[in-house]
C-alpha cells in the first residue's frame, strides 16, 4: 500500500530490454565519452527544441556554467536569477565571481516575476535567467523585451522543462542560451548526471562545444580556458531509447494532474489547498505538481501522508538568498516576500507517468482525511471512498467527452 513520490522501477521494467541492448552497445563500441550516441541525442533535442544546435554536457549544473561562460560572465558582473529555484542556477553565478542578483517570483506560476525585474538591473549587470520550474515556462516576452532593452544576455534554465512551451515557442528556443538536465527524476532522465545547452547562435554554438572540452581545438591546443563538462555516451544511449516515448509521457503527467485538480475540487478541499494551474498560454509539462498548504499546516500534512506511506516533496524548503553560503549577500528578511511564502506552503505530490488512478484517489483521499480530523477544518473531507471513486468516474468521462 501507499503511493511514492516517484517510481523510476515502473519505467525501467518497461524498457528494460532496449536499455540493456543500447548499453552494450556502447560498450562493445568502446566509443564512451562524445560519441555517436551523443551527436544523435543532440540533434534530437535541438529538433524537439526548435533549436539551431544542442550541445552536450555533463550536467545540467555545468549548462549553467558554461552558458555564463560562453557570454564572459566573471568577477564584478551581476546575474538576475529567481531565489525559489535549485540552488545551481545562483552557484553557476558565484562560481565566475559574479554576483546573483535575487528577484521575487510571481505567485501563480512561481516563476521569476518580470514586473520586478527592471528595478534589480545595473550597469553591471550581464544576463537574466528565468528558470521555468515544475514545467511552466516563464513570462519570456517581458523579460526578452527588457533584455533587448539594457543588452542583456537571456539563458533559460530549462531543467525540468523538456517540451515546455510558452505562446507556442519551445522552452530552449527563446533565449540566446537553454540549459537542460537529465538527472534522473527528469521528465526525461538518464541513468545518472546529464546535460544539454541549446541555442539558435552559431556563434556560441561553436564556443559552447570548445568550452566543454577545455577549450582544446585541435587536440592539445587549448584556445581558451574550459571545463572538462562532456556527456557520456552510455547516458546518451539511455536518453535514446527514452526520447520516443518523452511526449506520450507528458501527456499522461498532463492527464494526471488535470485528475488531481478535478478530485481536489470533488472534494471540497478549495481554500485548505491552492492548486497549480496551467496557464493558458504555455504548455505545462508537469516534471512536479505542486500545491499550497496555508495556515502552517504543511509540515504536519507531510508527516501525516509519511505516516500513511505517500511520498511528498518539499522543494525547495530554503531560498537560495537564506542559504548560509549566499547570507553575505545581504538580502533581508521580506525583500523577497513570495519567495519566502511559497518556502513555507508549498509541497510536492506523486506526478511521474506511470501513476495509476487508483494511487492518485488515494493520495486525494488521505489529504481529505487529513483536513476532515483537523480543528481547524469543518465542513471539509470525503466522507467516504465511494464519493472518491464518484469523482474520479465523472473526470474520467469529462475527459472522454472533450477526446471525442
Amino acid at each position: 500500500s501507499g503511493v511514492p513520490l516517484i517510481d523510476m522501477h515502473r519505467q525501467y521494467a518497461a524498457l528494460e530490454g532496449e536499455l540493456t541492448a543500447a548499453i552494450q552497445r556502447v560498450c562493445s563500441s568502446g566509443r564512451f565519452v562524445l560519441g555517436p550516441d551523443c551527436q544523435d541525442l543532440e540533434r534530437a533535442v535541438a529538433t524537439y527544441s526548435q533549436s539551431s544546435h544542442a550541445i552536450g554536457c555533463a550536467s545540467g549544473s555545468d549548462a549553467l556554467l558554461l552558458a555564463l561562460m560562453a557570454c564572459n560572465v566573471g568577477p564584478g558582473d551581476e546575474v538576475i536569477v529567481p531565489s525559489y529555484t535549485f540552488f545551481a542556477t545562483a552557484s553557476a553565478v558565484s562560481r565566475l565571481g559574479a554576483r546573483p542578483v535575487f528577484v521575487d517570483i510571481e505567485p501563480r506560476g512561481f516563476n521569476i516575476d518580470p514586473e520586478r525585474i527592471e528595478a534589480a538591473i545595473t550597469p553591471s549587470t550581464q544576463a537574466i535567467i528565468p528558470v521555468h520550474l515544475y514545467g511552466q515556462c516563464a513570462e519570456m516576452d517581458p523579460i526578452m523585451e527588457i533584455a533587448e532593452r539594457h543588452g542583456l544576455t537571456v539563458i533559460e534554465d530549462a531543467a525540468q522543462a523538456i517540451g515546455a512551451e510558452y505562446r507556442g515557442r519551445r522552452a530552449g528556443s527563446i533565449g540566446q542560451m537553454s540549459c537542460f538536465s537529465f538527472y534522473p527524476t527528469k521528465n526525461l532522465g538518464g541513468f545518472g548526471d546529464g546535460g544539454m545547452l541549446t541555442t539558435n547562435d552559431d556563434k556560441l554554438a561553436d564556443k559552447l562545444r570548445l568550452l566543454r572540452v577545455h577549450g582544446m581545438q585541435p587536440r592539445y591546443h587549448h584556445q581558451v580556458l574550459g571545463i572538462n563538462s562532456r556527456l557520456d555516451s552510455i547516458q546518451a544511449a539511455v536518453l535514446n531509447v527514452k526520447f520516443p516515448h518523452l511526449d506520450r509521457w507528458t501527456e499522461l503527467r498532463q492527464t494526471h494532474a488535470a485528475r488531481y485538480t478535478e478530485l481536489f475540487r470533488a472534494a471540497g478541499l478549495n481554500g485548505l489547498l491552492t492548486l497549480p494551474e496551467a496557464l493558458d498560454d504555455r504548455r505545462h509539462v508537469w516534471n512536479q505538481y505542486i500545491v499550497r498548504v496555508p495556515d502552517g499546516r504543511r509540515d504536519a500534512l507531510r508527516e501525516y501522508l509519511s505516516q500513511r506511506k505517500i511520498g511528498t516533496e518539499i522543494y525547495y524548503p530554503v531560498p537560495v538568498h537564506q542559504q548560509p553560503c549566499f547570507t553575505s549577500l545581504g538580502v533581508r528578511p521580506g525583500k523577497l516576500r513570495e519567495t519566502e511564502r511559497a518556502a513555507q506552503e508549498t509541497m510536492a505530490l506523486p506526478i511521474f507517468p506511470e501513476l495509476t488512478p487508483a494511487e492518485q484517489m488515494l493520495v486525494v483521499q488521505e489529504i481529505s482525511a487529513f483536513f476532515a480530523q483537523s480543528p481547524a477544518t469543518t465542513g471539509h473531507g470525503l466522507e467516504a471512498p465511494k464519493f472518491l471513486k464518484r469523482a474520479a468516474s465523472q473526470a474520467e468521462e469529462k475527459r472522454a467527452k472533450r477526446r471525442s
